[in-house]
């Protein structure tokens, strides 16, 4: 067993006291803009999503993480679709999520697709549903999630072609926290 001084056990219990105390100050925690859809935050699972128009399902992971000094939240996926239990495809995707004037907007890419979330409307700690801009001769795209349960939240990606009055799913699933 190793000896040591009163002064070093000092020196060791502030360096370990500084060192959670920055880490605690360094934590983000969101901007008031963000905090009522804080319940986004943290890792996710799913296993039961469904792709309406192609008949697929889809599982996958999630991480949304608050970014920027808690300016904005960053949301990455990874998701492999299949068909009748064989693999299909397989993606990754990202989207920030940020205040800019009085609402929320987003935007999302997988790299082949980009959406620009122009507002977004909250229940506070309950659900939040992103809206992109309606430009003629375009589709409106509609991402909503909404907390069923502790841990668990529903997920709608829903699209209004143009031309029509209604959003028609494109997917839908359910994410459980894992952290």
């Amino acid at each position: 067993m190793m000896k040591i001084g009163i002064a070093t056990a000092a020196v060791l219990a502030a360096l370990a006291l500084r060192s959670a105390t920055t880490s605690a100050q360094t934590a983000p925690t969101l901007q008031p803009a963000l905090a009522p859809i804080a319940f986004l935050l943290g890792s996710w699972t799913s296993t039961t999503g469904t792709v309406a128009d192609t008949g697929e399902t889809a599982a996958g992971r999630s991480t949304m993480s608050a970014e920027a000094g808690g300016v904005a939240i960053l949301r990455r996926d990874h998701t492999d679709l299949s068909r009748n239990g064989k693999a299909t495809e397989s993606f990754d995707q990202i989207m920030l999520i940020y205040p800019e004037g009085a609402t929320l907007h987003a935007d999302y890419t997988d790299g082949t697709h980009i959406i620009h979330y122009g507002s977004a409307t909250i229940v506070p700690d309950r659900s939040v549903a992103f809206t992109s801009t309606p430009a003629a001769a375009a589709p409106t795209y509609r991402l909503t999630y909404e907390v069923t349960a502790l841990d668990t939240l529903a997920i709608r990606f829903e699209v209004e072609p143009p031309g029509a009055s209604a959003f028609v799913p494109i997917a839908t699933g359910t994410l459980h926290r894992t952290t």
